[in-house]
């Protein structure tokens, strides 16, 4: 069996019926703002496409026979469809599907259009209501030989997905091939098929007799076989510009050549001007790249039925021989969709985000693809909060280790050789990679299952990480880089690292071509300043210790220049002399700190070298415990600088708590002195509510000269009591 190593992108008419209005309505539109209409023609225009869009799309606002106006609309459309805009369904029954969908994107259209509209922002703020009304209008007046009109459109989002795709770090396609260039083919194509018996022409189009290909022996719609009689699906197939053609001799049967209605490109044929069906360019123009038969055919799930069904008919229709049966596609890979709140993500619903929306509010194109690779192809993905955070999850554990693993190879190349560790330590890593390697080949043989394979390198790092936290300084540099190399190719392959190419044997991810390092002596600046600094300031404090001058005394000058000799152009590789020597220094410190006088000035200097100097720089020290020296990790800066704004404002807000408890504290203190001022013996006697009191200054009658009420005397004297406790804590005596 042959085997084609080849990507095919078709830039083709899955979606003709959405680029020939697209195409036809910005024209239309064009001429329409040419007119220069006065304001009040404007007006009246915006009215009667937001009155037509209504009729057409949400016809229940009509119903009471009222016209329906802008102003009136939010509270017409609240009694209408609030059920399905607080997330139900209009009958109230079930769940919402894409009918609530639908319903939702012509809502908000409306809703858009009505402010638009009252604001006198016809053109521009109610285009979404203007264009399906023009159109009716005037769409046979477009010239369907003018074929710039859609090519434009064409090519406009060919660019835009082409950008998406490199924004993503997708492949590029090996060929290429668009509808518009395969014209004449096509018409070839369908003749050989009406040759063959297996089609008919009818009224200027040309369809596909389902009945005389199965009579042949052939088998039709193999993929979706219950979906053979579906009616809705069939019609869904041909498109919403087939509506109006007739000749069909069967009600499956799908046009090959469709008859162009004015308003519509047009291309010759031997059946008059028309335009390629939906299904046939397929056919047609992977039929010139692959030959007669191919291994893999990919697409859309809602695609099996009726389109690649019929792409197979129409193809194996064409390559059959002397009535046998010919197979055109060996494998067909059905892809689910990516959803949203359980509706399908579609431009035609409106419940998308862009590629390039999504890369700008939070998503990175490693993380998008994380998040696509955590869903089996076939299944789909349901876009939710949960999946990003695991996907989230997956990259940090991952970035992580990449960063662990490479600071202990850099501090082990930095001592002298390691005392070789147990066969049995060595061994715990060795059975975690064969188990993860021999879990990633079942995955991806079993249906090239994605989420099983990230879960198998999930748990690899895990363990490696276990074992780093176990062993600690023992921890062999050289078993975890085998570990984290493996890992390195394999998110390779998985697409995740852009800047890395096969055989993807690196450690971590690559460097992008503008990190590479052209003039080491510049480049290195910012490190050998801050070594420079740390050593000046180490001097001023004048501390004794014959580790510490050691240190101080190293040429860290020269084991620079000695990895530059090397060829090293990373900014990792060169500047980790200068970043070594720095972390040895400030881990000597930190030993000598607590019997030393100058502890307070070395802590200090500790937390300026690691917290401003080397944060400054992208550089983190991992400050491990047990006396272990720290680790030298390289971060991206604006991370680092990120989490030390996020703990300044931290303590800053601590600051700030802890203040306004003071000042809480000092206010109820004044006020307390204040009360304390007031002496218990005088406290009630400017109370109108009594007129006589005892020696004490307790109330004893009324203002009206009665008893005051026991109740009431146990309250006062209560009172009385805490007030004289007060009186007297600060400092007050009867005289």
């Amino acid at each position: 069996m042959r085997t084609i190593v080849l990507s095919l992108l078709r830039i083709c008419a899955d979606f003709l019926s959405q680029i020939i209005l697209r195409g036809r309505r910005s024209k239309i539109l064009e001429r329409e703002k040419s007119k220069n209409l006065s304001e009040p023609e404007i007006a009246e225009l915006g009215a009667e496409a937001f009155q037509a869009y209504a009729k057409s799309n949400l016809p229940a606002l009509l119903q009471d026979g009222q016209e329906l106006t802008p102003e009136n609309y939010p509270k017409r459309r609240d009694e209408v469809y609030g059920k399905v805009l607080a997330g139900g369904t209009l009958t109230g029954e079930g769940r919402p599907g894409d009918d609530e969908a639908k319903m939702k994107m012509h809502l908000t259209a409306l809703s858009e259009s009505a402010e638009a509209l009252q604001k006198g922002e016809v053109f521009g703020g109610a285009d979404e209501i203007l264009l399906p009304y023009l159109d009716s209008i005037y769409k046979e007046s477009i010239d369907s030989k003018e074929h710039s009109i859609w090519t434009e459109v064409t090519k406009y989002w060919e660019n835009d997905f082409m950008s998406d795709m490199e924004a993503l770090n997708v492949m590029k396609p090996d060929v290429i091939t668009r509808v518009t260039e395969y014209v004449p083919q096509i018409v070839d194509f369908v003749e050989k098929i009406i040759q063959k018996g297996f089609a008919y022409e009818s009224e200027g189009s040309v369809y596909f007799d389902i009945a005389a290909f199965e009579k042949a022996g052939n088998s039709y719609a193999r993929l979706r076989p219950d979906s053979k009689n579906d009616q809705a699906l069939i019609a869904d197939g041909e498109g919403s510009l087939s509506k109006g053609l007739g000749g069909k001799r069967g009600a499956g049967d799908f046009a090959l050549w469709k008859r162009s209605k004015p308003g519509e490109p047009s291309w010759p044929s031997p059946w008059g001007e028309g335009r390629p069906g939906w299904h046939i360019e397929c056919s047609v123009m992977a039929s010139d790249v692959f030959g007669s038969r191919m291994d893999l055919h990919s697409g859309g799930t809602d695609l099996a039925f009726p389109h690649n069904d019929n792409e197979l008919a129409q193809s194996e229709a064409y390559y059959c021989e002397h009535g046998q049966p010919h197979t055109w596609v060996n494998y067909f890979l059905h892809m689910g969709h990516l959803s949203i709140s359980g509706s399908k993500m579609s431009k035609s619903l409106k419940n998308f985000q862009t590629i390039q929306d999504a890369l700008k509010t939070g998503y990175t194109p490693r993380g998008m693809r994380v998040v696509f690779l955590m869903g089996k192809w076939n299944d789909g993905v349901e876009i939710s909060p949960d999946m990003r955070l695991q996907a989230d999850g997956w990259e940090t554990s991952v970035n992580n280790f990449f960063t662990t693993v490479k600071s202990l190879i850099a501090e082990a190349s930095g001592k002298e050789p390691m005392e070789k560790l147990s066969l049995e330590d060595i061994a715990t890593l060795d059975v975690a990679l064969e188990k993860a390697e021999l879990e990633l080949r079942t995955a991806l043989t079993d249906s090239f299952d994605t989420p099983r394979a990230m879960r198998a390198i999930y748990e690899l790092v895990k363990e490696a990480n276990i074992y780093i936290n176990t062993h600690k300084a023992l921890a062999d540099a050289r078993e975890l880089e085998k570990v984290a190399r493996w890992v390195t190719k394999i998110v390779g392959i998985f697409g995740l690292d852009a800047n890395a190419s096969p055989p993807y044997d690196g450690l971590g991810w690559a460097p992008s071509a503008s990190d590479k390092i052209t003039n080491p002596a510049e480049a290195i600046k910012p490190y050998s300043s801050v070594y420079q600094r740390v050593v000046s300031s180490i001097k001023d404090l004048a501390i004794q210790s014959p580790t510490l001058d050691t240190l101080l005394a190293a040429d860290v000058d020269s084991e620079f220049t000695s990895v530059v000799s090397t060829g090293a152009s990373d900014i990792e590789s060169i500047s980790l002399p200068y970043l070594r020597a720095v972390s040895r220094i400030r881990d000597e410190l930190r030993r000598l700190a607590p019997s030393s006088p100058a502890k307070k000035a070395i802590l200090a200097l500790c937390d300026e070298i690691r917290d401003t100097d080397l944060t400054n720089l992208g550089v983190y020290l991992d400050d491990r415990p047990d006396g272990q020296s720290s680790l030298i990790k390289f971060v991206p800066r604006e991370e680092l600088l990120a989490q030390r704004e996020e703990k300044a404002a931290k303590e800053r807000e601590k600051a700030a708590q802890k203040e306004e408890v003071r000042r809480a504290r000092e206010k109820a203190e004044e006020e307390k002195r204040e009360r304390a001022k007031v002496s218990p013996y005088e406290m009630f006697k400017g109370d109108e509510r009594f007129s006589e009191w005892d020696g004490e200054g307790l109330p004893t009658k009324n203002k009206e000269g009665g008893e005051v009420p026991k109740s009431l005397g146990k309250k006062l004297m209560k009172e009385w009591k805490a007030q004289k406790k007060l009186w007297e804590e600060y400092g007050g005596k009867r005289e």
